[in-house]
């Protein structure tokens, strides 16, 4: 993979609007899963939830964590305000 495209793609997107957008994802994904597969893939929801609640208390979650080392994204403001 193209390493400048990391490398841009890191410095538009804080950490915090990374996650949304995974948690997001992941939990659709699941959902579609359970409906088409098995109910099981709730299971999956639940954990996307746990990780969540581990970052509002404490700060980090394991996505977050390899996200920040693999990638380099850093935290920030969410939503970029107009000036």
């Amino acid at each position: 993979m193209n390493d400048s495209l990391i490398t841009n793609w890191s410095h538009r997107w804080p950490l915090e609007r990374v996650l949304f957008a995974m948690a997001g994802t992941v939990t659709l994904l699941s959902i579609t899963l359970a409906a088409v597969v098995s109910p099981w893939f709730l299971v999956l929801t639940a954990v996307v939830g746990v990780s969540q609640w581990l970052y509002v208390l404490v700060g980090a979650c394991p996505a977050s964590l390899i996200i920040g080392s693999v990638f380099g994204v850093r935290t920030g403001c969410a939503v970029e305000r107009p000036q």
